[in-house]
């Protein structure tokens, strides 16, 4: 199998990251790896969608900085290759990091990935899916039952009368964005500052103000859900809870969250259940739902990220399944002479 993995930059991937240890495991299987970013793609005259990827020289890897270190590195293979070659095609972009000057960027995966798939390659998550999912918006489309109450404005006054609403406790964050950033809490306390905050939102856009759940002070829980339903490998589900560090209201890793082994419940497996037929329908093969109490906080389409931190605290290499299901894609693609479609094949 050769398969594909498109990144916002190769240069800033990093030995932890969950692309680089499905690229291993790919890898570590017996198959071709290739890496390319944003920059790399072209469509030639010939009708072909090309990209300059690279791709680590060894046929096996232990250790993911021996990984990195190679695919940066001056030995690393460096090719024009031929994407409409590719078996499978994983868009692994974050097009939140590519705002601003580079937003021409954040398009690029679904653009290209579009044509690839018009020629047979198996692109996941579908092109025509994520871009439905551009910003938190596509949250929205979701059963209302597994949604907190929403307000999505960028009127200052109704933010306002949205919090007093809601009991003078409510968060608010940006329409656009990841990684918790721009998330504000207010409270009693920071009432004072509510104009500030508003402020600070508008100057990028619309603001998402959202009801506070009490159950976000114990953190929450990031299960991961592949062809629909919740991943799993010899009994042992993919997930894990992140505790908030402090006072900080935000349990993002990169806001400082702490990590725990996941106590997952009948309440998670009900919301996987409840949000399954959409996430098949619109061909999300690999998903991150993010979990607090029995409401979901957040669905990560693009680049849902923590399968290391899972390996970690429960020894379970869930990037071998996940290389093992795009097999099965693939087989199923080869025997049928590739008249399934993308989204069609979002549950084999």
């Amino acid at each position: 199998m050769r398969i594909g993995f498109f990144v916002n930059d190769i240069k800033t991937e990093e030995p932890g990251y969950t692309t680089t240890r499905l690229a291993m495991a790919a890898i570590n299987r017996g198959h071709e790896a290739w890496l390319m970013d944003a920059q790399s793609f072209a469509y030639d005259p010939d009708e072909k969608i090309r990209a300059r990827a690279r791709s680590a020289p060894k046929a096996q890897y232990k250790d993911s900085d021996k990984y990195v270190a190679d695919l940066k590195g001056k030995n690393a293979r460096v090719e024009r290759i031929t994407v409409d070659d590719l078996d499978v095609l994983m868009l692994r972009n974050d097009p939140s990091t590519d705002s601003g000057l580079r937003s021409w960027a954040q398009t690029v995966g679904i653009n290209f990935g579009r044509i690839a798939m018009r020629h047979g390659v198996i692109v996941v998550n579908d092109p025509n899916g994520l871009a439905k999912a551009m910003d938190k918006m596509y949250f929205q489309l979701f059963p209302d039952e597994v949604r907190p109450t929403t307000l999505i404005t960028m009127d200052r006054d109704e933010i306002k009368a949205f919090v007093k609403d809601q009991g003078g406790k409510a968060v608010l964050k940006p329409l656009q964005g990841s990684g918790g950033q721009g998330v504000f809490l207010v409270d009693e306390g920071s009432g004072s500052n509510l104009n500030q905050m508003i402020e600070s939102l508008t100057r990028d856009g619309y603001v998402i103000a959202q009801e506070y759940l009490t159950a976000a002070s114990e953190g929450d829980t990031r299960m991961f859900v592949m062809n629909g339903q919740p991943l799993r490998h010899k009994g042992k589900v993919a997930a894990f809870r992140r505790l908030r560090s402090g006072p900080d209201m935000r349990s993002n890793i990169h806001a400082g969250g702490k990590l725990r082994a996941a106590e997952l419940t009948d309440t998670h497996f009900q919301i996987a259940e409840i949000v399954r037929p959409k996430l098949v329908e619109d061909g999300m093969f690999l998903v991150g739902l993010d979990i607090v109490g029995d409401k979901l906080m957040e669905i990560n389409v693009f680049s849902p990220g923590g399968l290391g931190s899972v390996h970690k605290l429960i020894n379970v290499n869930f990037a071998h399944t996940v290389i093992e299901s795009l097999e099965r894609k693939v087989h199923y693609m080869e025997y049928y002479d590739r008249s399934f479609s993308n989204a069609g094949m979002a549950t084999l």
